[in-house]
C-alpha cells in the first residue's frame, strides 16, 4: 500500500488543496491519501487560528464522495507543536509496511532544510514535491550535495495547473463580505457561513 500524507493548516481548506492531493494520488500511484490538519504549526506560533475542530469539519465537507481521501485529527489533539518528522514516525510504527508519501508545495521546499530532521523526514517518506505547471523544476543538486543521492532521489515532482488560490486570501474576502463562490467546495462556504467564520468583528 502507498499512503500519501497531506500536513497544513487548511484554514480553510480549497480547491488548490484538493486538486494537489488529487494530482498526486494519481500520478504518486496512491491508495489513499490523509488530510492532516495541524494543530499548532510551528512556523505560525502567535497567528490566530481557527479551531481544529473547524477545519477538520471543513476537510471532511470537501472531501465527501472520494473515497480515497481522508482526515486524519491525531495533530489537533497534540498540546505541542506538530512536526513532520514525528506524525512519519507515528505512522512507521503502526504501519511498518506501508510505503509513505509526503505531499508538499514547491514553495516549501527551499525551507525543507530548516524542518526539524529533513533527512529522518526522507529516510521515513518519499517526498512529492508538488509545482505549478510552467514553473522550472525544481533544482535538486543543492540538496544532493546536503544529503546525497540516496536520500533525494527519494524526492519526485509533481505538476499541477496553476491555481492561485489562497486560503489566506479566502479568510480575507470573507471579513470583507466579499464572495469566495467557486474558490472552496460549496459545503465548505455554507459552513463558513453558519458558523460565522473569519468575520472581521468577531
Amino acid at each position: 500500500m502507498r499512503l500519501g500524507l497531506f500536513g497544513g493548516t487548511f484554514d480553510p481548506v480549497h480547491f488548490g488543496h484538493l486538486l494537489l492531493a488529487e494530482r498526486c494520488r494519481e500520478e504518486c500511484r496512491l491508495d489513499e491519501v490523509v488530510f492532516l490538519p495541524a494543530g499548532r504549526p510551528p512556523h505560525k506560533q502567535g497567528q490566530p487560528i481557527t479551531s481544529g475542530a473547524d477545519r477538520a469539519a471543513m476537510l471532511e465537507l470537501a472531501i465527501a464522495g472520494q473515497s480515497r481521501f481522508r482526515v486524519d485529527r491525531r495533530e489537533l489533539s497534540k498540546p505541542t507543536p506538530s512536526f513532520t518528522v514525528e506524525t512519519l514516525r507515528e505512522f512507521r510504527r503502526e504501519m511498518p509496511t506501508t510505503e509513505l508519501v509526503f505531499l508538499m508545495g514547491a514553495d516549501s521546499l527551499a525551507d525543507f532544510p530548516q524542518w526539524r530532521e529533513p533527512q529522518e523526514i526522507l529516510g521515513l517518506a518519499e517526498v512529492a514535491v508538488v509545482g505549478r505547471y510552467g514553473s522550472p523544476a525544481a533544482d535538486l543538486a543543492a540538496y544532493r550535495q546536503l544529503w546525497g543521492n540516496r536520500l533525494v532521489d527519494r524526492i519526485c515532482q509533481v505538476q499541477i495547473p496553476r491555481i492561485e488560490f489562497a486560503s489566506r486570501e479566502i479568510r480575507g474576502r470573507v471579513a470583507a463580505g466579499q464572495s469566495i463562490r467557486f474558490m472552496t467546495p460549496r459545503a465548505v462556504e455554507c459552513y463558513i457561513e453558519q458558523r460565522r467564520l473569519y468575520r472581521s468583528s468577531e
